[in-house]
Order: C-alpha cells, then sequence, then structure tokens
C-alpha cells in the first residue's frame, strides 16, 4: 500500500484544484465481486471510493463526457487503485444511467497463483482498463444517490495469458458542487 500512496497524494493535490469542478463523489462498495466478467483472485472485503467529476466537456463524435479522477482503497489490504476517465449521463425520467470507461494503476502483486488450481491470478499488467455504470436518482438540486459497478481488468491487451480481472459493486453519493 505504501508504493501507492505517493500516486494517491499527487490525484489528491490534483483533484483539489479549483477548475471547473462539477462533482465530488464517495461510496462504500464490497470489494472481488464474483461476475461473470472475473476469475476468482482470492480478494475480498470492503473498498472506499472518492472522485472527483469535472464539468462535460464537448468533444467530437463522443459528445459532451465528464472527465473524472478518483481512488478505491480496500480497507482489508487487497489491491487499491486509482485512475481517470470519461463518463456520460443518460437522463430516464427520473433516474439515469451513467456509463463510464477510464484507465487505472493498482497495486496487486505482479504475479500471483492460486496454489489450490495453479492458476494466475494477478491482473496482467500494471495499468489497466477501468470500464463502469451506475444507476442514480438525483435526491435534491445539489446531491444524487446510484448503485455503480466498477470493473478492472487488462482485457487480454496487455497479456494474453489471462486476466481475473477485479469486480466492485456499491454505493455512492454524489454533491454538485
Amino acid at each position: 500500500m505504501l508504493r501507492f500512496l505517493p500516486f494517491v497524494v499527487a490525484l489528491a493535490g490534483f483533484v483539489a484544484q479549483p477548475a471547473s469542478a462539477q462533482e465530488v463523489y464517495g461510496g462504500i462498495y464490497a470489494h472481488g465481486v464474483d461476475t461473470p466478467f472475473t476469475l476468482d483472485t482470492g480478494e475480498g472485503g470492503t473498498a472506499v471510493q472518492l472522485g472527483y467529476r469535472f464539468a462535460p466537456v464537448e468533444l467530437p463524435l463522443i459528445g459532451g463526457p465528464e472527465p473524472y479522477v478518483f481512488a478505491s482503497v480496500n480497507l482489508d489490504g487487497d489491491t487499491s487503485f486509482a485512475g481517470a476517465g470519461l463518463s456520460w449521463k443518460a437522463q430516464i425520467g427520473p433516474v439515469y444511467l451513467r456509463p463510464g470507461l477510464g484507465l487505472v494503476i493498482h497495486n496487486a502483486p505482479s504475479l500471483r497463483v492460486n496454489s489450490a488450481t495453479n492458476e494466475r491470478t494477478d491482473l496482467g499488467s500494471r495499468i489497466l482498463f477501468e470500464p463502469e455504470i451506475a444507476l442514480g436518482i438525483q435526491a435534491t438540486p445539489r446531491l444524487s444517490v446510484e448503485a455503480s459497478w466498477v470493473h478492472i481488468s487488462n482485457a487480454r491487451l496487455f497479456n494474453r495469458a489471462q486476466n481475473p480481472g477485479i469486480d466492485t459493486i456499491g454505493l455512492r453519493l454524489n454533491w454538485r458542487m
């Protein structure tokens, strides 16, 4: 975890800048959830995620995504990660859907093998893709609540041999600035 700390501190310094911020968010997540997108890495526990979403940026062909930065700290000492990406908010009546896509850096072991199956369970590379999706509702003009799923993996692009990935599922609160 200590080798991950400088990255989190640098990220926090970047986030603290008074640029055109849109919202801060934070939540509690189940870490290492078993889904069809992952293999068992032997990880679990609880993670806390904190992030910052910037104002939408108009980009050709992809609309007006909101850039974000975030960190996820596993409270049980398993893999923590931090990264950045783009998310889109699609209002659907009283609720909204927020898909996102980013890159993260993590502190998991570079080599990990399940002793029972002799199968590799490391994440394959230090940099991973981070797709996510959230379903939310605007509780007040400034506060929204989201159920979200965040997945990290190498998509077999950085390591063809294996791709266990890690899924986190939880609830987060967003506070519009």
